[in-house]
C-alpha cells in the first residue's frame, strides 16, 4: 500500500487531501488499515472488504475537508466510496 499511495499523492489534488484512507486483505486474509486521521474509517472499509472476501484487494478512500464537519456522517460517505467500487469493478464483470 505504500507504493499505492506514494503514486497516488504524485498528483497535487491527492497530495493535498485531507484523508486517504485505506484498507487491504493480503492474499494470506492479514488485514491492514489506516485512518490518516479520519478515525474509524480504514475499519469500515476492512469491515467492507471482508464482507466481500475481496483476499488481494485494497481500496483507498480520499476525502477533501469542505468546511463543514460531517460527524458519522463521514462513514456513511466511506461506505458510498466503497459500494460504488464493488458495483463497477466487481459486480460489472
Amino acid at each position: 500500500m505504500d507504493a499505492l499511495l506514494k503514486a497516488l499523492k504524485k498528483n497535487k489534488k491527492y497530495a493535498k487531501a485531507t484523508h486517504n484512507t485505506w484498507a487491504v486483505l493480503l492474499p494470506d486474509g492479514t488485514p491492514l488499515k489506516s485512518d490518516d486521521g479520519e478515525s474509524g474509517a480504514g475499519m469500515v472499509i476492512l469491515r467492507m472488504l471482508e464482507r466481500e472476501g475481496l483476499l488481494g484487494h485494497g481500496l483507498v478512500v480520499t476525502r477533501w475537508y469542505g468546511g463543514k464537519h460531517l460527524g458519522g456522517d463521514r462513514f456513511r460517505h466511506v461506505q458510498d466510496a466503497v459500494s460504488a467500487y464493488f458495483e463497477a469493478f466487481l459486480r460489472g464483470r
